[in-house]
């Protein structure tokens, strides 16, 4: 399977269904008065391994052939990709083997230990995640399972839009984080599919606005160093998943650092739930109104709630 279309998002589901949860859809009246629009948060926070990223890695272990599942996965990762990666081979049993940045926080290297990957830790740099898990690769004969750019990665990333417009059909907008792209690729692929015009907007730090840049040029555009407290979404955007991003979005809007941490601050002071920064991006970008959503029914995706409470000064 080389291309992702809405159907191909529906057999994954049918694939992941029994083995992840049906995240719930939450609403709150005071940040829709914040907000201005009517939200609706679909709440990957509480998906299995703390993150949307077990759907994708769920599907792309399912889809191995008995002979790539006897050689393991491999990846790279800062954190919630590897976690579910990690958790989907053990379920399967089979061996994972996961490239991790040395900056990765300690919540996120505890997880992947936990759920039974093999942890090799690399300079934090895009090239040096690549290399390092190529040399993984060619020493165990794991098969590489691309944290976004995989077709199974993002099919599988592509069902919480499946299941939040099955729950709440009628959203004048969806904002989705992006980092790599593969949840928003895998999104906008349903949204655009189910309701061609739904207004589709991505999010991201401002200190890692590569996709804005690459959007805005139409073609891709790496920043150097990217920097944010939002550490799931430092990922280069994906060859496979930008030209689905640059077809189907309509914008990406960015966010500061302060911006993210005040609606991590909001979601445990007003909800009383956990999103972890890279999670709380897409409703930032609502609550600083810079999406040009106001007014509408607003689906807000909180891609995950793996908070390292240990890395969380920008808080108090």
């Amino acid at each position: 399977m080389n291309t992702v279309d809405l159907d191909t998002i529906r057999e994954a589901h049918a694939r992941i269904r029994e083995r992840i949860r049906w995240t719930p859809v939450m609403t709150n009246g005071r940040l829709d008065e914040l907000s201005g629009s009517r939200l609706f948060f679909k709440c990957e926070n509480f998906q299995e391994t703390g993150s949307f990223k077990a759907r994708g890695a769920m599907n792309a272990v399912l889809s191995l052939t008995d002979a790539e599942a006897a050689r393991g996965v491999a990846t790279h990762s800062s954190g919630n990709h590897a976690a579910a990666l990690s958790w989907a081979a053990g379920l399967m049993g089979i061996p994972s083997f996961v490239v991790m940045p040395s900056t990765a926080s300690r919540i996120k290297v505890s997880a992947v230990e936990r759920y039974g990957g093999r942890i090799v830790f690399c300079e934090p740099s895009h090239k040096a995640r690549e290399e390092a898990a190529d040399k993984v690769v060619r020493e165990t004969g794991a098969l590489l399972i691309h944290p976004y750019d995989n077709p199974r990665i993002i099919a599988g990333q592509g069902t919480a839009a499946l299941e939040f417009l099955g729950e709440v059909p009628d959203l004048d907008a969806i904002v989705c984080p992006v980092g790599g792209g593969g949840l928003l690729a895998g999104t906008s692929i349903v949204a655009k599919g189910l309701r061609p015009g739904i207004k589709l907007l991505g999010a991201e730090p401002e200190g890692a606005a590569d996709t804005k840049l690459s959007f805005e040029s139409a073609r891709r555009q790496q920043v150097e160093h990217p920097a944010s407290i939002a550490d799931g979404l430092l990922a280069f955007v994906g060859g496979m998943t930008f030209p689905v991003i640059r077809r189907l979005v309509d914008g990406i809007v960015t966010v500061s650092d302060q911006e993210i941490a005040a609606a991590v601050r909001q979601f445990l002071e007003v909800m009383k739930i956990v999103v972890e920064p890279s999670g709380a991006v897409a409703y930032a970008a609502v609550a600083g109104k810079r999406a040009g959503v106001g007014g509408m029914r607003v689906g807000v995706i909180l891609s995950g709630g793996n908070l390292d409470l240990e890395r969380t000064p920008w808080l108090k």
